[in-house]
């Protein structure tokens, strides 16, 4: 016997599921996108010498590629929460960003 409780919504579609899956993978795509563009202009020159980076290289990248996701993660939460505070109630549920962290 099933029961439906007060915010029961109805279990998305095959073709909704593919779409919803292929929308993250661009926004995951574009996110990563962003990343190397980002830290590699802000940790590697224009112009290099070895093919393998040095620590200075390494540690900036390390860095910016952590506060990346650090930013992106306290975005999405903002964002979360505005976006719950307009449904009249409070954001849903933990997680964070975009992966769930």
């Amino acid at each position: 016997m099933s029961f439906l409780f007060g915010g029961a919504r109805p279990q998305p579609s095959s073709a909704e599921k593919i779409a919803a899956a292929e929308t993250e993978i661009e926004m995951v795509s574009d996110m990563f996108n962003r990343l190397v563009s980002s830290c590699t202009k802000k940790c590697l020159p224009p112009t290099y010498a070895e093919a393998d980076l040095n620590k200075g290289e390494s540690v900036c990248l390390d860095r910016c590629v952590s506060k990346f996701f650090d930013v992106n993660v306290k975005v999405s939460e903002k964002m979360q929460g505005e976006a719950g505070q307009r449904q009249g109630g409070a954001a849903g549920g933990g997680g964070g960003g975009m992966f769930g962290m």
